[in-house]
C-alpha cells in the first residue's frame, strides 16, 4: 500500500513539474525589416535560453518557442545585429535592423538573397561619417547638396529627391531627425560634425510615414555619447 502511495506522490510531481515547464514556454511571433518596411529574408533570430536558431521567411517573418524571461539575437550580414530582451507579455516583436555603413553592406544584403527586391533597396542612398568627413562641410546644405545619388537641396532648406512627386504643393522631403519629424529649417541650425549618418528613402519604404512621407524621407541621426 505505502508503494503505490509512494507511486502516486511520483506521478504527481512529475505531472506538476511538467505543468510547470510548460507554463514557462510560448510562441511568439515577430518580423525582421530593415529602413523600417524592407522585408530581411533568412535572418538568424537566436533564442538564449534554448540555442535554438529560427530563420526569417521571404517575408521577413518568424516564429519562436521561448521562455517567460527570455532574450533573442537577430543577425544577417551586412547588417548591426539588435538584442532583444523579451517580457512576459511580448507575443509579437518587430526587429528593424540598422545596415552597416559603405557599398560592401549593400552587396551583402542583395548577395545573400537578405532583401530579394534589389530595387526598393536601390531606392534608399545612404551618407556616414565613417566614410566621409562630416566635418570639413560648413552647413548641413553643403553636406547634403551633390552627395547622394537623386537628391537635390534648394535654398530654402527644402530637399527634392528625383523620382518623387507629390500632388501637394511642396515637393519637400519628410525630415525626421532622431526619430522625430520636422521640416527643411532644422538643417540650418545642424552642424554637420554632430551629425552621425543620414538615409535618403523614397518609393515604398517611405510609406510608413503616411502622406508626409510621400516626397521621400531623409532620417538623420545624430551622434549621441561614445560615438566619434
Amino acid at each position: 500500500m505505502k508503494i503505490n502511495q509512494v507511486k502516486l506522490i511520483l506521478i504527481i510531481l512529475i505531472i506538476t513539474c511538467s505543468f510547470q515547464v510548460n507554463a514557462q514556454e510560448r510562441m511568439i511571433q515577430g518580423v525582421v525589416t530593415t529602413f523600417d518596411s524592407i522585408a530581411i529574408t533568412g535572418a538568424e533570430i537566436r533564442i538564449k535560453s534554448t540555442k535554438q536558431i529560427v530563420k526569417t521567411d521571404t517575408l521577413g517573418r518568424f516564429t519562436a518557442k521561448v521562455d517567460s524571461k527570455d532574450k533573442i539575437k537577430v543577425m544577417a550580414k551586412g547588417f548591426i545585429p539588435a538584442h532583444v530582451k523579451l517580457d512576459e507579455k511580448v507575443k509579437i516583436v518587430a526587429v528593424n535592423l540598422k545596415m552597416k555603413a559603405g557599398d560592401k553592406a549593400r552587396e551583402y544584403a542583395i548577395g545573400y538573397g537578405y532583401v530579394r527586391d534589389a530595387e526598393r533597396l536601390s531606392a534608399v542612398s545612404q551618407m556616414n561619417n565613417k566614410d566621409i568627413d562630416f566635418s570639413q562641410y560648413s552647413s548641413m546644405l553643403d553636406l547634403i547638396r551633390g552627395r547622394l545619388a537623386g537628391v537635390q537641396v534648394n535654398g530654402n532648406g527644402d530637399i527634392i529627391i528625383r523620382g518623387v512627386n507629390s500632388i501637394n504643393s511642396s515637393n519637400a522631403a519628410l525630415i525626421v531627425v532622431d526619430g522625430v519629424p520636422t521640416d527643411g529649417s532644422v538643417l540650418f541650425s545642424m552642424v554637420p560634425s554632430n551629425v552621425k549618418s543620414i538615409n535618403v528613402i523614397k518609393d515604398g519604404s517611405s510609406a510608413i510615414y503616411g502622406s508626409r512621407g510621400a516626397n521621400g524621407v531623409v532620417l538623420i541621426e545624430t551622434k549621441k555619447g561614445g560615438d566619434n
